[in-house]
């Protein structure tokens, strides 16, 4: 059986015209991404972690929060960049 999951690397910048201006921005948009994927029937949500760096730099938050609002997705780390 195959599986089906994403990786996601959440970047974000307040530059003008996005829609992830702040990390609060794309740390909420990383739970919606997650519960929209369970519902649609992705197996996997898996989160970029670079330290040090704009990106989501604490993962384990993150997949709580994921984790209290999903039941059926794997969730993890995809990578875990440390410099």
């Amino acid at each position: 059986m195959k599986k089906i999951g994403f990786l996601s690397f959440g970047h974000w910048s307040d530059s003008h015209g996005s829609q992830t201006r702040t990390a609060a921005d794309v740390l909420t948009q990383s739970i919606d991404l997650a519960v929209a994927a369970e519902e649609l029937g992705a197996d996997g949500a898996y989160f970029r972690v670079h330290h040090y760096a704009r990106q989501l730099a604490s993962p384990f938050p993150l997949l709580a929060a994921i984790g209290a609002r999903t039941s059926t997705i794997e969730i993890g780390t995809g990578v875990i960049d440390m410099r």
